[in-house]
């Protein structure tokens, strides 16, 4: 079992930086891949970032180069480093958790097993 928490949400103008913070308990994260997904209202929960447990990454086009995911297993936590934020970044952004280490399948919402409560990303124009 993986327990998250998500933090660091929040309202930002286009342009600008946030962090994400996702808080893991439970014995398996070291050995879990990591990710962060999003769901903009009236959409589909995307993919934006995944790390595995030996730090290979994947990201979703609409964020690369502008967003980096990393882990620290010392303190059981994963980030999303957000820059150049746009308006269509806005969502509700949630951590999840996967003992799925093919980084092909982790754009699929259904290889991820254990999610946080989510936290909103607001970019105003």
């Amino acid at each position: 079992q993986v327990q998250l928490v998500e933090s660091g949400g929040g309202l930002v103008q286009a342009g600008g930086s946030l962090r994400l913070s996702c808080a893991a308990s439970g014995r398996t994260f070291r050995r879990s891949a990591m990710g962060w997904f999003r769901q903009a209202p009236g959409k589909e929960r995307e993919f934006v970032a995944g790390i595995s447990w030996s730090y290979n990454t994947a990201y979703a086009d609409s964020v690369k180069g502008r967003f980096t995911i990393y882990r620290d297993n010392a303190a059981n936590k994963v980030y999303l480093q957000m820059n150049s934020l746009k308006p269509e970044d806005t969502a509700v952004y949630f951590c999840a958790a996967t003992i799925q280490n093919d980084t092909n399948r982790w754009f699929s919402r259904y290889e991820w097993h254990y999610w946080g409560q989510g936290t909103q990303v607001s970019v105003s124009s």
